[in-house]
């Protein structure tokens, strides 16, 4: 029984050094930024050889673990590559390596979840059909957990893009109105909003870089409502593209959707409001009716207990 949990802890102790090695390092090199400041040459200290090493090695697992999980989790089919790199992107992962890293993620997990399950039944003496049984849902879970965190990132950073969107629309009336183009009131308002709202300010870069590169405008703007995937910045992009479509003025198009975009957030937070007094429902009955009940009506029925416990004919 010993040595199950040895290997169990053995397997915990693997994956986490495993998953380490792949975790990026956050930490910014100061020394480095004065030395180049101070217009010295930068030199190799022993932190960045350590963290050479560190991305060397998880490279290496990566370029070989990376190819074998993928081939387990899905076929090589464009289509559904694509459908993933959209639903990446609009969770903030642009980065070349990002659907194989996720589609490795899956099969990871999963044989992960499935050999702890494995190990608990081993240990426990469980039958082989149970065990079997019970790693399988194990690693199907595991399997799924990879599209469940995909969808919250998906939702968050949506909710963050939404959140900022009437704000946003003030900066880019006022930079329309002051004399800016559109093009360069989106950089503007993309470099003043990257502290306040620094999802919605990299969307606004990215339609900068993309009409820098020579993309139309107005299909730069339509990749923006696809890779954001909102209601609202569908319908901002409509309204800028009908007002540059019909000369109007832009500036009144936007401050219209901005003051429609905040009454409905407003009504948003109404309705919220709103669901409030029902959501209580369910703990003032579990939790605080009984404690109300136990405390006016206990002693009550103490005394109703103790009276027909003293006159056995009261009844």
């Amino acid at each position: 029984m010993t040595a199950y949990y040895l290997l169990g802890v053995m397997l915990v102790a693997s994956i986490v050094l495993i998953v380490y090695s792949f975790w990026p390092s956050r930490t910014p090199d100061d020394e480095a930024i004065r030395r180049r400041m101070a217009g010295r040459r930068a030199q190799s200290t022993v932190g960045d050889l350590r963290r050479q090493a560190k991305e060397s090695v998880a490279k290496r697992v990566d370029d070989k673990i990376t190819p074998i999980a993928v081939r387990q989790a899905t076929k090589n089919d464009a289509e559904q590559m694509s459908k993933l790199r959209m639903k990446l992107s609009a969770a903030g992962y642009r980065d070349e390596s990002a659907a194989t890293t996720f589609l490795a993620s899956k099969t990871i997990v999963a044989v992960f979840l499935g050999a702890i399950a494995a190990t608990y039944v081993w240990a426990n003496g469980t039958t082989f059909q149970n065990a079997v049984g019970v790693t399988m849902i194990a690693a199907g879970v595991g399997f799924l957990a990879p599209n469940l965190w995909l969808t919250s990132a998906m939702s968050k950073r949506a909710e963050k893009i939404r959140h900022g969107l009437p704000d946003t629309l003030d900066m880019l009336v006022i930079s329309v109105e002051s004399g800016l183009g559109l093009d360069a009131a989106f950089q503007r308002v993309g470099d003043e909003m990257r502290n306040v709202h620094p999802t919605l300010a990299e969307e606004l870069q990215i339609v900068t870089l993309e009409s820098q590169m020579g993309i139309p405008r107005s299909e730069a703007l339509s990749n923006l409502s696809t890779r954001t995937g909102l209601d609202e910045v569908r319908s901002l992009v409509a309204i800028i593209n009908q007002a540059e479509r019909f000369g109007t003025s832009i500036a009144r198009a936007l401050r219209n959707q901005s003051d429609a975009l905040r009454v409905k957030r407003r009504q948003a937070a109404e309705e919220r409001a709103q669901k409030t007094t029902v959501k209580l429902m369910a703990p003032l009955i579990l939790f605080i009716f009984p404690a109300i009940l136990v405390v006016l009506a206990g002693p009550a029925a103490l005394k109703m207990i103790e009276a027909l416990r003293n006159t056995p004919g009261l009844l």
